[in-house]
């Protein structure tokens, strides 16, 4: 009997069988993937297994134990550089010399406290810090791995909360399954309110999750989760990595606004900051041990220049365990079910990707790269696949890394999407440079064609940085101050006219063609007015423009609504046609001086006019199949805010007619400034 032939094993030039290209840069991906390799035997032979050194959260910081046979809490924290540590707190009175910590060879610090010590020990809700002597001097601080953090409102200094409820959180809800791709709502907690104020994990849940499940997304993905000193850093300045931000509410309100969420068949994603952290000294991991690189880069590597903050050094061990630690811990203990990575071109690329335009492989494998970040990353999406397999992991990058989405074993960073983030970009220059008559619909389709073959990515039309004060929305670059006087149906307006129009269309043809699942940012769906400012001196700390003003989309009599009820008919297509996981993707006709566009994905057709003025009544398409097709979406429609000149479930009986390269045709009637969406009967 032959024996059956050996797999080889993986070396990491998998990749090319994707892309030919990388034929010359085989040495370049070998040497990534063995120093990925080398890295995790590291571990494997040091701490047991990728998995115990994965949970450094459960041995650092506080976690009950006992020692000499008493119960109690042991803590601990990484400070090589300190020359000595006390753990301070209400358990005793704030004492500074009272309880000292013991150092071990590899500068980790610990000490336990009994809980009958003092009659109290440690009790859940205790304020506690750690006073940490260093070189710079003596200076209370907040343990690395706290799970919670207060501010005080009169002087806003943070101090750590030993969190451990006598009863913890009982779930009650499974992980729901998809229908359909990940179709992303993207939240912020504290502006989801209408008022002017910091809205809360509760709030959220009672009041918002309603409105997501209606809309039909089907994942949440929240941001500013991790504890972050400054709210106006929209979440993206991190102190504590492993605390739950406490201006929205308990780590519980938190863990029941998850298990709502997955109660009503929706998942709930991170945005999980890896790749930066505040530069605060008190309440931040800044100057911990009294030196500048114990958990970051010395010196001016150490600093990124464009968002004042600090940069990790992915190559020390105990960072390495800090990181893929907190990877863990959203998992574990709070039941995330996937992150968005934020920042991973600044991580990947010693330049951070600033002014860098990316021009060949070279920049992407041999010139400038951070290896140990690298390395870091795709330890981080074996963590997270490995502690649940289900995990979705999506990388926000901008440069084009070279199998950032493909599996390790065969080269790739391991995510499983990757943001498309050129597409947003190019609207808002189309909608900033061009006039309608200039927009040029084969650019347009190849640009939203236009990614890393066999990567999944996720489209999305504008992001949350471009509703910030000083950018503006999509809606706010089509219709800007009108929005303020005529959205009424009462009115009509050319402006809004066309805004209306266009924000279907724009929102519609990069759901089509721009990826494999769908990202919205909270309130775009019904294109919110205005910007997002957070409470600053330069605003007088206003909270008027930190919020969503559901009112709009809620009022029958405001245009608002029919832009929410479009959006959540294209979510559909995704639910009834698997629209987003469907291929394959193809060009039927492009006519530019006509504006027209149609392509299909899957079994839809997608019929694209923008043009400003022109209708075609009697326009002959090629199409796929011998079949009869059937309109299903009309961003035409009267409840879309649309003049509804096709009727809804028009039928367009087919011919033998060749067009398009097709032995079959059909003749629509497609306006001006409108698409529709065709399946075949």
């Amino acid at each position: 009997m032959a024996a059956e032939p050996r797999t080889a094993e993986p070396d990491g030039t998998g990749l090319i069988a994707l892309d030919p290209w990388l034929e010359p840069y085989a040495e370049a991906l070998r040497h990534r993937y063995r120093r990925f390799r080398a890295r995790l035997e590291e571990i494997v032979r040091t701490e047991g297994s990728l998995e115990a050194f994965s949970r450094g959260y459960r041995r650092f910081g506080f976690n009950r134990g006992r020692k000499d046979d008493r119960p109690g809490v042991w803590y601990r924290e990484w400070a090589p550089g300190a020359e000595q540590l006390f753990l301070i707190g209400d358990f005793n009175g704030w004492n500074r010399q009272s309880h000292p910590m013991e150092r071990d060879q590899f500068g980790v610090w610990r000490t336990f406290v009994p809980d009958d010590e003092g009659g109290r020990g440690l009790r859940h809700g205790d304020h506690v810090k750690v006073h940490v002597i260093s070189r710079i001097g003596p200076m209370d601080r907040i343990p690395a791995y706290i799970r919670r953090v207060v501010y005080d409102p009169a002087t806003h200094n943070g101090t750590g909360q030993y969190w451990d409820p006598p009863e913890p959180y009982r779930w009650q809800h499974p992980v729901p399954a998809l229908q359909g791709q990940p179709r992303i709502y993207e939240a912020h907690v504290g502006m989801a309110l209408e008022a002017e104020r910091i809205g809360t994990y509760n709030e959220f849940t009672d009041q918002i999750l309603p409105r997501i499940v209606a809309a039909g997304y089907n994942v949440i993905q929240l941001m500013a989760v991790q504890e972050h000193p400054y709210y106006a850093s929209f979440g993206y300045h991190v102190n504590a990595f492993y605390a739950a931000s406490s201006r929205f509410g308990t780590p519980e309100d938190l863990k029941r606004l998850i298990d709502t969420a997955h109660g009503r068949g929706l998942r709930v994603f991170l945005d999980l900051v890896h790749s930066h952290a505040v530069k605060n000294v008190q309440d931040g991991l800044n100057m911990f041990d009294g030196t500048d690189h114990q958990y970051f880069h010395a010196g001016p590597r150490g600093q990124h220049p464009a968002w004042d903050s600090l940069l990790f050094d992915y190559g020390k061990w105990e960072v390495l365990r800090f990181l893929l630690s907190n990877v863990r811990f959203w998992i574990e203990e709070y039941h995330f079910d996937g992150f968005r990575f934020d920042g991973v071109t600044s991580m990947m690329y010693l330049h951070h990707g600033l002014g860098k335009p990316f021009t060949c492989y070279d920049d992407y494998l041999i010139h400038d790269i951070d290896e140990d970040a690298v390395t870091f990353l795709q330890l981080a999406n074996l963590v997270a696949h490995e502690t649940a397999p289900d995990t979705v992991t999506i990388a926000e990058d901008v440069s084009g890394m070279v199998g950032l989405a493909r599996p390790l074993e065969e080269g790739g960073l391991g995510f499983d999407y990757r943001l498309a983030m050129g597409v947003p970009d190019y609207w808002i220059r189309l909608l900033r440079e061009r006039k309608d008559e200039d927009w040029h619909m084969d650019e347009l389709y190849h640009t939203l064609v236009n990614r890393r073959p066999g990567e999944k990515h996720v489209a999305y039309a504008e992001s949350h940085d471009q509703a910030l004060v000083g950018d503006k929305t999509i809606a706010f670059w089509l219709m800007d101050a009108s929005m303020y006087w005529y959205m009424s149906k009462e009115h009509q307006d050319v402006v809004i006219d066309r805004g209306i129009a266009l924000h279907k269309m724009i929102r519609l043809v990069t759901f089509a063609l721009g990826g494999e699942a769908w990202l919205n940012f909270m309130g775009n769906e019904f294109g919110h007015p205005e910007w997002i400012d957070f409470p600053r001196e330069g605003n007088g700390f206003s909270f008027k423009y930190a919020r969503r003003q559901w009112s709009l989309v809620d009022n029958l009599l405001l245009r608002y609504r029919d832009l929410a009820a479009f959006d959540r008919q294209m979510q559909a297509l995704d639910t009834h046609f698997g629209l987003l996981g469907a291929g394959p993707i193809e060009k039927i006709k492009v006519h530019e001086d006509n504006k027209i566009l149609v392509c299909r994905r899957g079994p839809l057709v997608f019929l694209f006019n923008f043009h400003p003025h022109n209708s075609y009544p009697d326009f002959t398409v090629g199409v796929p199949r011998a079949r009869d097709y059937r309109v299903v979406l009309n961003t035409d429609d009267f409840w879309f805010g649309g003049h509804g000149i096709v009727p809804p479930g028009q039928v367009y009986p087919w011919q033998p007619i060749a067009a398009d390269g097709r032995p079959q045709s059909v003749i629509v009637y497609i306006p001006a400034r409108s698409a529709q969406v065709l399946e075949p009967m």
